[in-house]
């Protein structure tokens, strides 16, 4: 099984969907696996391969996640507005220690 992330006008993750081992070639699973959800969804062409174990593309693609196609990667949603891209470690860093802590309500 493949998992692909489908991919708005903005890069925006709108879906995840999975591609059966079947309907792939071993050789090259993310052509293959786009050419595949491509037909099956009428011919919509913006997908990503992403990895459930996030071996590629630095996270697992999530609805509401961005792709960075210079950075190949995936990210969530910034966790506030002083938060720093670090692409090698595919998160945001925080910048402002307000921000570092959660606070769960009793």
């Amino acid at each position: 099984m493949a998992h692909f992330a489908k991919l708005d006008d903005d890069n925006k993750v709108i879906e995840v969907n999975v591609v059966n081992n079947s309907a792939l070639n071993p050789k090259n699973e993310e052509e293959s696996g786009i050419e595949f959800l491509t037909e099956w969804s009428g011919g919509y062409l913006n997908w990503k391969q992403t990895s459930y174990n996030a071996t590629i593309r630095g996270n697992y693609a999530g609805v509401g996640y961005t792709y960075l196609p210079l950075e190949d990667i995936f990210m969530p949603v910034k966790c506030h507005t002083e938060a720093v891209l670090n692409a090698v470690a595919a998160k945001w860093d925080c910048t402002n220690e307000d921000h570092d802590a959660i606070t769960l309500a009793e």
